[in-house]
């Protein structure tokens, strides 16, 4: 097994390791998953990184494939100001059970050290339903959450540190955008574009409220927030102090037509809006 740093011309063989990773391990769509490997990892996206110098990249190398060598994992990572972020890590399906992800993960976390970042953070899409494990082994928390837009759609990141450190965590990185969102990032800096975060809603003696399709109306806890695929949802409750629960708000497209099954996952009927707890039955520590 070898760790190097990848060529621009191993930009489809990493494709095909995001990708086989990504359908076996991500609760996304394939329209989903196409748009993070058209987004990220196309041949002038892997070239515009290799010649980043705030972006790091490894890959792992055997010689089980086919025809040869075969790429077994990516890594990819980057430094923004005092700050190292572990952004993307995959695994190829086939090589998992020995160690390639602790040895990524490792790899770049000291590249981005050696780099000069103070502190390092590592970022999971939700929809990684392995991936949330597999960082808390390190001793790694939870410390917040990020939105990325993938195809149109806005998926959510979970942002994890060492439970030690106490700065300001960064709220976004250039590494979750493709050339094109950069460019138009670039060229709108300074426009503040105003979104309605809560569709579908009054405001009520200072209380945000939405009406039930038989004219109830319900009461938002903005601080009952839990992510979603396209936006957050919200907790609703029946009264102003917030005691009776009356089901969850889509802040999508506005409707409480949200739904829970018993594995506590939310789907709203409107628009497919969803959001799932995640399991740590799910995982298994040789996974990776």
């Amino acid at each position: 097994m070898e760790i190097r740093e990848p060529k621009p011309d191993e930009a489809e063989r990493i494709r095909e390791v995001v990708d086989s990773s990504m359908t076996s391990s991500f609760r996304l769509s394939p329209q989903q998953i196409d748009g993070i490997t058209d987004g990220q990892f196309a041949d002038e996206a892997i070239a515009e990184k290799i010649d980043d110098e705030n972006t790091l990249l490894h890959l792992v190398e055997t010689g089980e494939g086919i025809e040869g060598t075969a790429i077994a994992g990516f890594v990819e990572g980057r430094l923004e100001d005092e700050w190292g972020e572990v952004n993307w890590l995959f695994v190829d399906p086939e090589h998992r059970g020995k160690g390639i992800g602790t040895e990524l993960y490792e790899t770049a976390t000291e590249a981005l050290r050696d780099g000069g970042a103070d502190h390092v953070c590592v970022t999971v899409l939700e929809a990684n339903t392995e991936g949330h494990q597999f960082v808390e082994r390190f001793g790694l928390e939870h410390d917040g959450d990020r939105r990325i837009e993938v195809a149109g759609e806005s998926l959510v990141k979970y942002v994890y540190t060492d439970s030690d450190i106490d700065v300001e965590l960064p709220t976004e990185s250039r590494a979750d955008e493709s050339g094109d969102e950069k460019m138009a990032k670039d060229e709108s800096d300074a426009e503040d574009a105003e979104v309605d975060e809560f569709p579908e809603t009054e405001t009520t003696d200072g209380h945000l409220t939405a009406t039930s399709d038989d004219g109830k109306t319900v009461y938002i806890a903005r601080d009952g927030e839990k992510s979603g695929t396209a936006a957050p949802f919200f907790i609703t409750y029946e009264d102003e102090g917030h005691e009776e629960q009356y089901g969850y708000y889509c802040a999508n497209c506005g409707s409480l037509d949200v739904s829970m099954d018993n594995m506590e996952r939310l789907e709203c009927s409107a628009c497919g809006n969803s959001h799932a707890e995640r399991s740590k039955e799910s995982y298994d520590d040789s996974h990776l």
